[in-house]
């Protein structure tokens, strides 16, 4: 049974979380010829503030953002 973990800052749709995780277990089912209700698929949500890239918080990345 694979079991896929993807790793996510908060702030995204709840909604179209649910449609990635749901791609996702499709991908793999497809691809690895095994049956869809064998896949897990499992999203982490970490807080902005707990990750970084390289010594740049994600918190400070998204103040730095033009906003849309």
């Amino acid at each position: 049974m694979p079991i896929v973990t993807i790793n996510m800052v908060t702030g995204r749709d709840r909604a179209r979380v649910q449609e990635c995780l749901r791609e996702v277990a499709k991908t793999v089912s497809r691809t690895l010829d095994i049956s869809l209700s064998s896949v897990r698929v499992l999203a982490n949500k970490v807080d902005s503030e707990l990750w970084t890239v390289g010594t740049t918080l994600k918190s400070e990345d998204l103040l730095s953002r033009p906003t849309p």
